[in-house]
């Protein structure tokens, strides 16, 4: 069997508005896979709030080691405050 197939589907009926549907059905065609094979592979990189907390437990832990850096709880917020700041002014306004 090749890599990356699934043996065992399971049917879903999933409601959403039109425009989001079609915005996947597109991107999906833009790839060259199903809607479906579109949706697994999503489902299969998007993490939840548990995994991102663990990755981020890992990251510091690494940048400690690397370089001693250990913020405090104050630190990381104004880091993420500061990030979110440069990342929306290279976005530009939102319409």
């Amino acid at each position: 069997m090749p890599p990356g197939r699934v043996t065992d589907m399971a049917d879903a009926n999933v409601r959403m508005p039109e425009e989001a549907r079609d915005r996947l059905a597109a991107v999906a065609a833009a790839e060259g896979v199903s809607l479906r094979a579109y949706l697994t592979r999503l489902a299969s990189q998007v993490t939840t709030p548990a995994e991102r907390a663990e990755r981020a437990t890992r990251a510091r832990a690494i940048l400690k080691a690397w370089s001693g850096y250990d913020p405090t709880p104050e630190q990381a917020a104004a880091a993420n405050a500061e990030l979110n700041r440069r990342l929306s002014a290279l976005r530009g306004p939102r319409s």
